[in-house]
């Protein structure tokens, strides 16, 4: 009997979409496949490339009703967010538009006797294992870059997420993107490994957890397949006394709770100086209290379940840890809340860096709120983590968030803002959170290789 993957809806537990996985022959020549098509595809004039991906975008445009409704369904968001094409759409079009330029070759010298170039190749066949939470945004990031570039994508999505990947397939080959250029393909962790182990791919995007990019990489070892991994994070804020104490509340408990925490770069720890952390501790506990629980198709709900029981059930347990060593709860338990995957938001004080809550990434909606003397304390605890994806500084000062964010070990500095990727600046972190390349320029130049002419004519 075929072996399936099964999508279990966060609603109500049932099983909303199932899809048999491709054995490792299947497998492979689905890979086979996309390395036959790739050398057609790259000889495609560039502008022709990007034109089919602009297409394959529109293509999604045209059903974001459906896009809001089946991420509800199957990892809990709800849709009065209404999807993701905003975001999805932004990228996509970002990096078609700086496509020419960023992959113009570098032209040294130009003479009567020598033409002296590098320019940039396509590695060949880009893997994308996409994760679950930003389904459409977190794949497009990389598929339309890769296709752009003259990579052939194969696209294997979260299974949690499991229509995301069809529903982008089908619109980009509606759109006129070869089948074999384009592939959406569902596969067993063992599998997954073969295919990498095996050099069925020149280079592996990986978006999840640490466990999961460390299984990518001990697949690739020895095959000197490039491995790019965007591994979450444990992401802190910090507001400084001279900050605008509603705006950095607004804007931090958003980013701690939308989409139930379930964001890579969500906030996760809030260091505040003392003389605004109780105006701010005040103001976030009102934010928090007005939040509505419940089924994500209900149009008034503003925090939808969880996309599983078990990532639930991880938040329940730093929670209690927290609290039986000591941390303070500010939020009363939900009416709506099941003891299942619909759980109620959570601010939590008097909490330490010994606890799971301030270490562990805990990818839902609570956050632990901590009060510091100044800048050095803040920094030393804001690089007390094995992550670093992102951070967020709140003041007035732009010399001193520049200073600050020097000294933090991290992918992206934000100042008065959090939550957001843009396009135009290379997504990527360090530590635990792993080693990629994402968007902006780089991100072209990641999913290309450098190739250098040195053409003597006489």
């Amino acid at each position: 009997m075929k072996q399936t993957v099964k999508c279990i809806s966060p609603i109500d537990g049932s099983v909303f979409v199932e899809r048999p996985l491709l054995s490792e022959v299947e497998a492979f020549e689905a890979a086979s496949r996309a390395r036959a098509a790739q050398g057609a595809w790259a000889a495609r004039p560039l502008e022709e490339r990007i034109a089919l991906v602009r297409a394959g975008v529109a293509e999604i445009g045209k059903t974001t009703e459906r896009m809001a409704e089946e991420l509800a369904l199957q990892m809990g968001r709800p849709v009065r967010y209404g999807g993701e094409f905003g975001g999805f759409s932004e990228r996509a079009s970002y990096m078609a538009d700086i496509a020419a330029e960023a992959l113009a070759p570098i032209v040294i010298e130009e003479s009567d006797a020598f033409l002296r170039k590098i320019e940039r190749e396509p590695h060949g066949v880009v893997f994308v294992v996409a994760p679950w939470n930003y389904p459409y945004m977190t794949a497009i990031n990389t598929v339309a870059p890769a296709l752009i570039a003259g990579n052939t994508v194969v696209l294997k999505h979260a299974a949690q997420t499991i229509l995301v990947g069809e529903r982008m397939a089908e619109a980009f080959h509606a759109a006129g993107v070869p089948e074999d250029v384009f592939q959406n393909v569902f596969l067993s962790h063992d599998v997954t490994s073969a295919l990498i182990a095996g050099r069925a791919f020149n280079f592996v995007n990986f978006t999840g957890s640490v466990g999961g990019g460390q299984a990518m990489e001990r697949a690739a070892a020895g095959t000197f397949t490039a491995v790019s991994t965007e591994l979450g994070g444990k992401d802190p804020g910090y507001v400084r006394a001279d900050a605008d104490i509603q705006a950095a509340a607004d804007t931090l408990i958003d980013g701690a709770m939308f989409n139930s925490g379930q964001c890579c770069c969500g906030i996760e720890r809030i260091y505040v100086q003392e003389s605004v952390y109780d105006d701010f501790l005040a103001k976030c506990i009102e934010i928090v209290k007005g939040y509505k629980l419940g089924n994500p198709l209900d149009t008034d709900t503003t925090i939808g379940p969880m996309a599983n029981i078990r990532f639930a059930n991880e938040v329940r347990a730093q929670i209690s840890e927290a609290l039986a060593d000591g941390a303070t709860a500010h939020i009363e338990t939900f009416a709506e809340d099941d003891g299942g995957t619909y759980l109620s938001p959570q601010i939590l004080t008097d909490v330490t860096h010994e606890m799971r809550i301030m270490r562990d990434e805990s990818f839902g909606p609570v956050v632990g709120i901590m009060k510091v003397k100044d800048d050095e304390e803040a920094i030393a605890l804001m690089n007390d983590s094995v992550f670093g994806l992102t951070c967020s500084i709140w003041t007035r000062d732009t010399d001193a968030a520049d200073a600050i964010g020097k000294r933090l070990q991290t992918g992206t500095v934000f100042m008065n803002r959090c939550d957001y990727l843009d396009p135009a600046l290379c997504w990527t972190g360090c530590k635990d959170t792993g080693r990629g390349t994402g968007l902006s320029v780089l991100g072209f130049h990641a999913l290309t290789r450098p190739k250098s002419y040195h053409l003597k004519k006489a």
